[in-house]
């Protein structure tokens, strides 16, 4: 059973020169040591790629664009620095389960794009359909009807007109109750939905797809009515709290005509 609402149709994107895709960075007051890496990310795609895409949670929450008029010092170097990156490199901005509420407010700010929430692209010939990718968790029914509540334009309209003090408040404890659901859901219920996934390829017309929200990298291979079929899964960013031993994370996928390659946070192929 699917609870999330499919296009009917998905805007198209090409590309004559090799992109860059992240997701996940989280970027917050609290996060300032993946915040640096991801600036070093940053000013790598502005000098080779042909542009840039992150596909949604940018940010660890946002509580709609008015937010930039009191920006927190965090908050102002992050924007400056997307806003550099787009002077140099095309950038375009998903919205992912965290920063759903960004808007055309905020992208046409930094010079940037948003992106649609799924898209059809087209690199150098190589046909991919990208996406956040919490739409095809579609096993957590009760988070696909949150989902459903907060991206209805009614109860975003309502929320917006909240002050922005209130606004925070209602996002903190937000948060905190999906850490609390988080802790007690089986891992399979969070993750990606098979059905959802075979959809999205079907509905797309497309043979591969990249997505992140899981936290889960990988490079899934799949056959699908006799042909192949491949999924990959960008890493999130983690640099500022690591259990004892745990490595950092970050990073994300280089597509050219030879095909989709990982990389890290320094632009370098992971083989």
């Amino acid at each position: 059973m699917s609870l999330s609402k499919k296009p009917s149709s998905l805007n198209k994107l090409s590309f004559d020169k090799p992109i860059w895709l992240a997701s996940d960075i989280h970027l917050g007051p609290d996060n300032p040591a993946t915040a640096e890496h991801f600036f070093q990310f940053l000013d790598k795609a502005s000098a080779h790629a042909g542009a840039l895409l992150l596909l949604g949670d940018i940010f660890d929450v946002w509580i709609g664009d008015d937010c930039t008029k009191a920006a927190a010092p965090w908050l102002r170097t992050a924007l400056d620095r997307l806003s550099k990156t787009a002077k140099h490199c095309p950038l375009w901005m998903g919205r992912g389960n965290r920063d759903f509420l960004m808007g055309e407010r905020l992208t046409q700010h930094l010079g940037a794009h948003l992106l649609d929430e799924q898209v059809v692209l087209d690199v150098q010939g190589q046909v991919i359909l990208v996406a956040h990718g919490d739409e095809f968790c579609t096993s957590d029914l009760k988070y696909q009807r949150f989902r459903q509540l907060v991206r209805n334009r009614l109860v975003q309209r309502l929320y917006l007109a909240l002050s922005l003090s209130v606004r925070q408040r209602i996002a903190q404890r937000a948060r905190l109750q999906s850490i609390r659901s988080h802790a007690n859901k089986p891992m399979q219920v969070m993750d990606v939905n098979p059905d959802a996934i075979a959809q999205a390829f079907s509905e797309a017309d497309v043979s591969a797809l990249i997505h992140g929200h899981t936290h889960r990298p990988g490079h899934h291979h799949y056959a699908i009515a006799g042909k192949p079929h491949d999924r990959w899964v960008l890493t999130d960013w983690e640099f500022d709290h690591l259990p004892e031993g745990s490595p950092a994370r970050g990073g994300g996928i280089m597509v050219d005509a030879s095909g989709v390659h990982v990389i890290d946070w320094t632009g370098q192929k992971i083989k």
